[in-house]
């Protein structure tokens, strides 16, 4: 797969409804966008072994019992507590390879197994660190993919949620720490991670495929566009920067602010 190809895969499913967003085969279509060196089935292969050993536990233990087991006991999944700024941790056939990442990676192996044998699992865009929600006949829980799918109590969702700044009258509210997000969301957060990542580190051209990204799989959002231009910039790419602005005005209407503003900004540089 090169990256015209998985670009082309990333635009069907920037398409797609949300019911039919293909989580799995859009995550690879990413890491492929950005190294198409390498082997995709190796990502495959792991999310079809997560598949068997999930689809076997189920028939003796809990849904949440299982899920965990299966990815962090059978396919030794977990977080990278040593290399937690590595770009290697946020992409998805990296993870495959060293059983080590970040929880949204992770998170995407987890939810790819537990859709394919019935579980009713989705993301929870938990602030500072993401989070799975799994339904069980006593009520959501939720799951931690970074510390090998063990259960996050609420007392403890409440103490993380203030560590995080949200206020006291928000951290209390479970409904609103656990409210699930669509898996096109889980992908664009894996995406801004590696974009923040990038920029970070002035590796402009990474952050700009980053950000093209997240483009194709939200084609009505206008933002990843600003970042595209951001990018160009940070390249020295300055009409490169001025088509991805105009991009962005365009999706919205002419209304982005931001957008004009940084494109009279580059445009003084071209001048």
């Amino acid at each position: 797969m090169d990256r015209e190809e998985a670009e082309t895969i990333l635009l069907e499913a920037g398409a797609a409804p949300e019911g039919e967003f293909p989580l799995l085969e859009a995550a690879i279509a990413c890491a492929m966008h950005e190294d198409p060196t390498r082997d995709p089935g190796v990502a495959r292969d792991m999310a079809q072994a997560g598949v068997q050993r999930l689809s076997e536990r189920l028939k003796r233990e809990s849904a949440e019992e299982a899920l965990a087991e299966t990815m962090a006991g059978d396919l030794r999944l977990t977080g990278d507590l040593f290399a937690t700024e590595g770009l290697g941790n946020a992409d998805i056939i990296t993870v495959a390879e060293t059983r080590r990442g970040l929880a949204v990676t992770l998170g995407i192996y987890y939810l790819h197994a537990a859709r394919r044998c019935g579980l009713t699992v989705q993301g929870v865009d938990f602030p500072g660190h993401f989070l799975l929600r799994i339904e069980t006949e006593e009520g959501p829980l939720a799951l931690d993919p970074f510390s090998e799918g063990r259960v996050v109590l609420p007392s403890e969702l409440t103490r993380r949620a203030l560590h995080a700044g949200l206020t006291p009258n928000v951290a209390d509210r479970l409904d609103r720490l656990m409210a699930p997000v669509s898996d096109r969301a889980v992908l664009m957060r894996l995406q801004n991670i590696i974009f923040a990542r990038a920029s970070a580190v002035r590796d402009y051209p990474r952050a700009e495929r980053a950000a093209l990204r997240r483009a194709l799989l939200d084609p009505a959002d206008h933002r990843p566009w600003l970042d595209v231009a951001a990018a160009r910039e940070g390249q020295g790419a300055l009409t490169g920067a001025l088509e991805a602005l105009q991009r962005a005005s365009s999706i919205d209407g002419g209304a982005a602010l931001a957008a004009r503003a940084q494109r009279e900004r580059v445009r003084l540089r071209l001048n």
